[in-house]
């Protein structure tokens, strides 16, 4: 799985301000509510008990807050930089400023690892999250997530 499965350029944001982790939660349950047509509240409350398993701020400023949907059809990612770090209790106590949604359908199995894995694989290269945290539009953050080193398909895509 590729982030371009996962991604579009309008869903990408930039300089998101919410003062601590729950409010970060509500605000993407509400947007990704509204965008899939579904009540953001349902996704806040997975995104939560998710949450209550254990931290998903993976370190080094990012967190990847995900949940498996009942009637989600498809995977829907969302990738989020906000304007001040957060605390996030991520595993290495740093705040959080970079962060990426996924939302999983219910019967996902290991496709949902599959997104996860990929995720956290382009996450970890340097060189892209210092282009994300520098980007300085949606479209830029959206190239930097998806362009070189991401994927094979990004770099034959052009």
């Amino acid at each position: 799985m590729t982030l371009e499965e996962l991604l579009t350029p309008e869903r990408v944001v930039v300089d998101l301000a919410v003062p601590d982790k729950r409010a970060l939660l509500i605000e993407l349950g509400r947007r990704a509510g509204a965008m899939l047509r579904m009540p953001g509240a349902e996704i806040t409350a997975a995104l939560e008990s998710r949450e209550q398993m254990g931290s998903t701020g993976l370190g080094r400023g990012f967190a990847l807050p995900h949940a498996r949907i009942a009637g989600l059809a498809r995977f829907f990612g969302m990738f989020v930089r906000l304007v001040r770090p957060i605390a996030f209790d991520a595993i290495d106590d740093q705040p959080v400023s970079l962060v990426f949604l996924l939302l999983s359908p219910e019967n996902a199995g290991n496709e949902h690892l599959a997104a996860l894995a990929a995720i956290s694989r382009r996450m970890s290269d340097a060189a892209t999250v210092r282009r994300l945290a520098s980007a300085p539009s949606a479209a830029r953050l959206f190239a930097a997530l998806v362009a070189e080193g991401g994927s094979e398909r990004a770099a034959s895509s052009g």
